[in-house]
């Protein structure tokens, strides 16, 4: 199951650590935002080491359908309703001076960056196409009603906001690595307060960026009860239509699309991690309908971290820890949010104030609806007497006949059939 950045990337190798070294400023976790981090450091003469367990972006970041974009669903009038306009406002200019970065950067990187149109559509109801539209008017943002798309089935309306853009993440991140000190299969297995111990050596920091994708140290932040995952699943399809431009569909059960090259990308199927799915079953059925010359050529699936109220984790770890920071929780938007990230985080670490500290600092309050559901998830799995057991925090894993994996519907670690691991917060295989 490859997604097609895995296939048409050349992979970079870069040699596991080899004893004990000291640095600056260490970032452990190799995807989007921690290569991001690391790049803007190294570009800025500090002094910094990225770690990663396995192969650099051979988690999330591989997986991903690549848009880059400030449009993350309708959003902005759930941001205003919970936080304000000022707060909805400074989301969207965090995201647009992201959209911003990536353009400048990918101008010397072949990476497929192209500027596309972004459109939230609805077949059904156009209750929430308007609300999102009064939201957007009162925050600035550029965004145009469309009553017609250029698309095989019928919507009632759609959003769309112009100068978007979707590129080939793996490309990109593999360019933005050259030059900066990595390593691979390099496992953080302790934190202690005067050092980073790894599987292959110790490592000294002055600083340390936690860009795990779910953060391992459950000791502080509480992260285990304000994140939760989300699974999701991609077709490629060949001898497929272009559809032109980046699409979502706003029910949580619709169908994204966009193109790749010759190939249409459809994604969709969304389920908490760990609870029962059909899989690629209904992109499938999808394609047979609305595509059905089409050849699927490629399928993947992928894992995001959903926070408490739709807002990314980044910042401090938590209020009792220096020097530790943390970025998580983006979403399903881990390209624009991973650049949010490495361009907050990197203020941090010298020093420098930065305009959207408070509106992603993960020490916020947790009083949402959701803390209650993640909570309830929690108890109910810790109970249920059944065997295997996640590693992480003793949840009841639950096997996923679509991907043959067994997942823990708790906080979202995934292992193979043999019990090894395949996605954090938990950090080893499961013990037979």
């Amino acid at each position: 199951m490859e997604s097609v950045w895995e296939k048409t990337a050349k992979r970079p190798n870069f040699e596991p650590l080899s004893g004990d070294i000291k640095t600056d400023v260490l970032i452990i976790g190799g995807g989007m935002a921690g290569v991001l981090c690391a790049y803007m450091l190294t570009r800025a003469g500090v002094d910094c080491t990225l770690v990663e367990a396995g192969e650099l972006c051979g988690g999330i970041t591989g997986n991903t359908t690549a848009k880059i974009t400030s449009q993350h669903g309708l959003i902005y009038h759930k941001l205003i309703s919970k936080f304000g306009v000022d707060a909805a406002h400074l989301y969207y200019r965090a995201n647009e001076a992201a959209l911003r970065r990536y353009r400048e950067l990918c101008e010397h990187i072949d990476c497929d960056f192209e500027t596309k149109r972004s459109f939230i559509y609805s077949t059904d109801s156009l209750s929430g196409i308007e609300r999102e539209l009064v939201a957007l008017d009162k925050i600035g943002a550029r965004a145009k009603f469309a009553k017609k798309l250029p698309l095989p089935f019928r919507v009632t309306g759609a959003i769309g906001f112009e100068e978007q853009a979707q590129f080939h993440p793996l490309k990109f991140a593999f360019a933005l690595s050259e030059g900066v000190r990595i390593f691979e299969h390099t496992k953080v297995l302790e934190l202690r307060p005067d050092a980073v111990i790894t599987n292959r050596g110790k490592i000294k920091a002055q600083s340390i960026v936690v860009t795990t994708h779910f953060p391992f140290l459950n000791k502080h932040g509480s992260y285990f009860l304000k994140l939760y995952q989300h699974r999701s699943y991609v077709l490629a399809l060949q001898n497929a239509p272009k559809c032109g431009a980046m699409y979502l569909d706003e029910s949580a059960t619709g169908v994204s699309l966009r193109d790749s090259g010759d190939l249409l990308l459809l994604g969709g199927g969304g389920h908490r991690t760990g609870k029962k799915s059909d899989g690629w079953r209904p992109l499938e059925q999808f394609a047979q309908r609305y595509y059905w010359g089409s050849r699927i050529v490629s399928r993947w699936a992928t894992q995001d971290c959903m926070t408490l109220d739709g807002v990314p984790y980044i910042g401090k770890y938590s209020r009792r820890t220096s020097n530790l920071y943390v970025a998580t929780g983006f979403n399903k938007w881990g390209m624009s949010s991973s650049m949010v990230a490495a361009e907050l985080l990197c203020d941090l670490v010298v020093g420098k104030d930065n305009a959207y500290s408070a509106l992603f600092s993960p020490s916020r309050s947790i009083l949402h609806p959701q803390l209650a559901l993640n909570a309830t998830e929690a108890v109910v799995n810790l109970i249920t007497p059944t065997a295997p057991r996640c590693p992480h925090m003793g949840c009841a894993l639950k096997y996923n006949r679509a991907e043959h994996s067994w997942d823990c519907p708790c906080h979202g670690s995934r292992f193979t059939k043999d019990m090894r691991l395949i996605d954090n917060p938990a950090t080893g295989d499961i013990k037979k």
